[in-house]
């Protein structure tokens, strides 16, 4: 029994990077808010020839399709006063790998937050240790913080490569390589929009990993309030 509780609760430990990793990445994917910070940054009403209302369409479109059951996106906007489908047949598979992705994404999010439940439901009620599921949240915490500040320092000191080799890892094909002159896609999500995101992940990473790590020593100091009133 020690050495399951033991390999449980290391196992809680490395599943708190991925749990909070994946928790930023699904809040990026369904922030509207930062899809119209990057339009506006990058000038991508400008480069798209759309208008403010119609890159909504956009915003709304792209988080609804990333959502939903449907698997290709079929997106028409307004250009010049008329009706345009807006991605082509290879933006459109692109698509449709980005959303398997995000989808991958969530389903690993959803496994260890459900297991970090369990893991703590199991502390708590069966083996009556809360410490050990507070100094858990510390030690994800802390290593969670380890793995974005290597992260934080790879991309700032060469977020091309950093870029070249996910795209190598996640996709399975090249569809992700279009042109910036003709595929609005490239249009509306400049590299630099990439970067901005990856570092609202970080952030948003380092800011969970905190928040966690500071309920853990909170739950500690309860404890030890308990044992030495």
């Amino acid at each position: 029994m020690k050495i399951v509780r033991t390999a449980a609760y290391w196992l809680f430990i490395l599943c708190m990077p991925v749990l909070l990793i994946t928790t930023s990445v699904r809040i990026a994917a369904n922030s509207s808010e930062l899809y119209r910070y990057g339009f506006n940054k990058y000038g991508v009403s400008r480069a798209t020839g759309l208008a403010p209302a119609e890159l909504q369409k956009v915003i709304v479109g792209l988080i609804t399709y990333f959502n939903s059951g449907e698997e290709y996106i079929s997106l028409t906007v307004e250009k010049d006063g008329k009706p345009f489908t807006l991605f082509n047949e290879r933006e459109v598979s692109h698509l449709k790998d980005v959303k398997g992705l995000f989808r991958l994404v969530y389903r690993v999010l959803l496994g260890t937050l459900i297991y970090a439940f369990i893991y703590a439901g199991l502390n708590y009620i069966l083996w009556q240790d809360r410490r050990r599921v507070a100094w858990g949240l510390i030690g994800g915490s802390g290593l969670t913080l380890a793995i974005i500040i290597m992260l934080g320092l790879m991309i700032r000191l060469n977020f091309d490569w950093f870029f070249y080799q996910f795209h190598l890892i996640s996709f399975a094909n090249d569809l992700w390589l279009l042109d910036p002159a003709t595929d609005y896609l490239i249009m509306l999500f400049p590299q630099g929009f990439w970067y901005d995101a990856a570092l609202f992940c970080a952030l948003g990473t380092a800011g969970l990993a905190l928040l966690i790590g500071g309920a853990g020593w909170w739950r500690l100091r309860k404890e030890k309030q308990v044992k030495n009133p």
